[in-house]
């Protein structure tokens, strides 16, 4: 098994600008200068870890490229494309992709481009069997941007980008996206919600972001009917719900599916430190959930499974998240472990509630509707 890795440093140069967190500041209205909280840090520090760990001496390095105007055309409307690169030609502070809340800083058109370019490069390599499986520390993130506007952070969804590259160029006809983030992965499901070829299922913080999205009933349209899941976990759901949905909803789904490519959105923003969510998850939680989905991918489609960074905020400890998804990814281990293992121990331990049980039952009672051979459109 080899592991690609795709790391660029102008994905640390995203300039997301000097806002409060979330809002653009604004001395005005009280609103004081500081860091937004999609920053390069956190992914700097990913790629440091990884580094000084020894590990990525072991993974097989793939260098990113910028994904055209027709591949990004795929799945996002000229309109918009040219909407985020005029926002990044802008000097002097650059503007947003759509929602007020997803800076565009100057020079981030090109950069949103090898974001989905290096996604592209892992999926190309593994279809060519250079590589099993892979995982590209990209910024900005994607998967809440749709075919026509930006948001949460998200310029262009390279998860979507590379899947439709994967069907157009690679003969990878059943692509399945899973998305672990902790906030709804609605731009995706949104481009494929029609599309009985492409499974997307999310699981998710519930009512978190976007608001009101990413419901149990949101389940495709169309031809697509069957072919979009989610879970909607309640606020402080763990490691036992988190687990529980992979072995009842997300593995079925796969099994039911059975892809040629399985893609995953990989938010790390579930885990217990994160300022932008409130589940509990830990990296014991996300190397035992990339545990089950590297054996199905295994069985289903030679190995590939190819993850896009997404969200992550905690500087401190999302790298320990980061390196024990990719240490059970490429199936190995380093000298690094967990420093904050003890602190969270506990965290860890809450049964699955009959909440957390009611909700993950309600989506897999929706697994009769995805059909082994996909339907034609």
């Amino acid at each position: 098994m080899t592991t690609g890795y795709v790391f660029h440093p102008e994905y640390l140069w995203h300039d997301t600008g000097t806002s409060a967190g979330l809002l653009p500041a604004d001395p005005r209205a009280g609103v004081q200068p500081a860091v937004h909280v999609e920053n390069p840090e956190a992914k700097r520090r990913v790629h440091e870890l990884i580094h000084a760990s020894g590990l990525l001496g072991e993974l097989t390095v793939i260098e990113p490229r910028r994904a055209t105007v027709e591949e990004l055309q795929r799945v996002h409307t000229d309109a918009y494309i040219q909407h985020v690169k005029a926002q990044s030609d802008l000097r002097g502070g650059g503007g947003d992709a759509g929602d007020g809340f997803s800076p565009v800083g100057h020079g981030s058109y090109d950069i949103a481009r090898l974001a989905a370019g290096g996604l592209i490069e892992l999926v190309t390599a593994a279809a060519q069997g250079d590589i099993t499986n892979g995982y590209a520390l990209v910024r900005p993130p994607g998967h809440h941007a749709t075919a026509s506007q930006g948001m949460g952070f998200c310029l262009f969804n390279s998860i979507a980008v590379a899947a439709r590259h994967a069907q157009t160029e690679l003969g990878l006809a059943r692509v399945a996206v899973v998305d672990w983030d902790a906030h709804h992965g609605n731009g995706t499901q949104a481009i494929f919600y029609d599309d009985p070829s492409v499974l997307t299922i999310s699981l998710h913080q519930a009512g978190c972001f976007p608001p009101d999205s990413g419901w149990i009933h949101e389940n495709g349209t169309g031809n697509g009917v069957g072919y979009a899941l989610n879970v909607p976990l309640p606020p402080g759901s763990g490691h036992a719900a988190y687990l529980n949905t992979m072995t009842d909803v997300v593995l079925p789904a796969l099994y039911c599916f059975s892809p040629d490519l399985i893609l995953l959105a990989n938010g790390f923003d579930a885990g217990v430190f994160d300022p932008l969510a409130r589940q509990m998850l830990t990296a014991a939680s996300y190397r035992e959930m990339t545990r089950l989905l590297v054996g199905v991918a295994d069985q289903l489609c030679h190995g590939r499974l190819i993850a896009a960074h997404e969200g992550g905020y905690s500087p401190f400890y999302t790298p320990y998240c980061a390196l024990a998804f990719l240490e059970e990814l490429a199936g190995t281990a380093t000298h690094v472990t967990d420093p904050f293992a003890a602190v969270v121990a506990g965290y860890a331990a809450e049964p699955l509630t009959p909440r957390q049980r009611n909700v993950i039952y309600e989506a897999s009672e929706l697994l009769s509707r995805i059909q082994m051979t996909v339907p034609s459109a």
